[in-house]
This record gives structure tokens, sequence and C-alpha cells, in this order.
């Protein structure tokens, strides 16, 4: 592999917590905390991908580098496959990586854990997963189950995503943390493919790969990432933030 493209997408219509990649997060923007996680990281270079020219901005003013992207794209993997595009154009880079920009305070060390299965030539995209601690977090549909298999070390092959407690019996349970490496091919692939029947009955767009017989693979790491979508969630991340 050579380094990946590390793209963010950034959206600014947030109903629950409104201009959200611009919220205050200890004295700079939300975006820009992710982004500058996503820097230490270190497997590439990084670029926003926005629909507003007021990220592109606060971005640019932080000294990242930000790209505009058309606003009516259906998903974050849409969005980052316009940016490769626009970014890299003569596809210099194998891999494009997709982060979400609303999780200021996810670690590098999971980042770079995403990008780990592509070492495997048959693999075709790569994320990962941490274990749920809670029986209330198991039973939790927005907690989204990865079901996996085990393959080496912390690897892991994916078989299902699901919102639904599972599998069954003893055992532990893995939480599914949205961040996606993919091989170029398999993001330009990816985006071609309409919704899928499970994709649509579960509301998870990862299973449009599996059900095209895509291989994922799974990192498992021991954090996991906090979503920012509400204002208690922002205010959660700011007292993290300014504990560090």
């Amino acid at each position: 592999m050579t380094s990946a493209l590390v793209v963010i997408p950034s959206r600014m219509a947030a109903t629950r917590l409104p201009q959200k990649p611009l919220a205050d997060i200890a004295g700079k923007p939300m975006i820009v905390r992710v982004l500058e996680q996503a820097l230490a990281a270190d497997i590439g270079p990084v670029t926003v991908a926005c629909d507003d020219q007021r990220i592109l901005e606060a971005v640019r003013d932080h000294g990242g580098n930000a790209v505009l992207t058309r606003p009516d794209h259906e998903s974050g993997s849409d969005r980052i496959h316009e940016a490769a595009r626009l970014v890299d154009p003569d596809g210099r880079h194998d891999v494009i990586l997709n982060l979400q920009g609303d999780v200021p305070l996810i670690e590098p060390a999971a980042i770079r854990a995403a990008f780990a299965p592509l070492a495997d030539p048959e693999v075709q995209i790569g994320t990962i997963m941490t274990e749920i601690r809670t029986e209330e977090d198991r039973q939790d549909p927005s907690f989204v189950k990865a079901v996996v298999t085990a393959i080496a070390g912390a690897r892991y092959r994916a078989l299902y995503f699901t919102r639904a407690t599972a599998p069954t019996g003893p055992g532990p349970l893995f939480q599914h943390i949205g961040v996606y490496a993919y091989r170029r091919s398999a993001l330009d692939r990816f985006v071609s493919l309409p919704p899928s029947p499970l994709e649509q009955r579960e509301k998870l767009e990862q299973l449009r790969a599996l059900e095209a017989g895509m291989r994922i693979d799974v990192s498992l790491v021991d954090s996991a990432p906090m979503d920012v979508n509400t204002p208690q969630d922002l205010e959660r991340a700011r007292k993290a933030l300014a504990g560090l």
C-alpha cells in the first residue's frame, strides 16, 4: 500500500445540533478537532470534504485542507468519492479513508487501525469495532453490532452488521465504529451500486458492500469515540478536552 488519503465528510445541515461542524470545542471548531486527530494518525494527507463555504474557511483558517463538494450527496461515501477525484485526480493514493466529522475525541491509533486490514490484498474495506461492556448497550439498537469471525490477533472478518443484539449465546458483542478505509477501486464500485435490500432494512450503508460480495475486515480497538450529535454530547466533548 501507499499512504491513504484521509477525507472527512462534513455538512452543515444537522438538525439536532445546528451548524455542528463549527461548534466550539476548547477554542477550535469541532471539524478542526477531528482534522487534528486525523493528522496525528499520520497515514497520509487529510482533506475535509464540505458543502458550505463557512466550513471550508474554518478549516483553512486553522491551516487545514478543504474542498467544496456538491450539497446534494446522499451519503458520506458519495461525498468522499467526489472529494477524492477533486483532490487526487491522478489516483496517487490507492486508499481513501472516510473519517466522520463529528468524532473530535477519536484516538489516532483507532484511525490507523481502520487502515491496517488493507495490508492483506484480499481485503477491500477496513473498519474498526470495540467490545460492548454493558448490558444496556448490548440491547441498544443505536449501537450497531459487528458480527465477525476471528482471523488473527485483533483482526476479524465481517460477516454481518446489525442493530439487533447479535450474535446470540455466550460471548462478547462488538460495537461497529463507522470509520472506513476503502481501496480506491472498492470505493468506485461501492458508490456505483444501488442501495441494497438489507441496507435499506437495517439502515446500515456497509451492508451494501457485503451484499455485493465485497470483503470487509475489522480491527478490534480499545476505545470507542463519542459521536457529537446533540447539545449534551457537545458539552461532554468540551469537558473531556478541557480536562486534557
